[in-house]
């Protein structure tokens, strides 16, 4: 028995507003959730991203059905990377550009896929990858 996949994975962000713009308006992603000054949730393909505001989440209980949430955060940069086509590769450096977002790194990875590095609001690296950099198969 193993995990299925991952389900949801998180980032901290002190400023949610600006980074809830960010994730909504560059990556065009789906707010699904939000808690003033704690949390906002986005649909990302067949996972969620949750983005907290660590002053919230590592200081400040909270409960669901009598069940504490445990106290976590983070600090510093974090990274995810967002699984992209290998076609759309040239339309997100357009999409980036436009939005002022600049580009840190490309890499063409010596076993397969690429990469383009940028930083969100909050300053945790981000990366659109090719499922190739892994040795998977890119979906339809």
């Amino acid at each position: 028995m193993q995990p299925r996949g991952v389900l949801e994975t998180c980032l901290y962000a002190a400023d949610l507003a600006a980074a809830e713009r960010f994730y909504a308006s560059v990556l065009g992603l789906e707010v699904i959730d939000r808690q003033a000054e704690r949390h906002v949730f986005f649909r990302c393909g067949r996972g969620v991203l949750l983005l907290f505001n660590p002053a919230h989440t590592s200081h400040v209980e909270t409960f669901v059905g009598g069940s504490a949430i445990p106290l976590h955060g983070a600090s510093g940069p974090g990274h995810a990377a967002f699984a992209v086509r290998e076609a759309e590769l040239p339309q997100w450096r357009g999409r980036l550009a436009a939005a002022g977002v600049a580009i840190e790194s490309e890499i063409d990875w010596p076993g397969g896929g690429r990469s383009i590095y940028f930083r969100d609001p909050a300053g945790n690296s981000l990366e659109l990858a090719t499922p190739k950099l892994w040795g998977l198969a890119e979906k339809a």
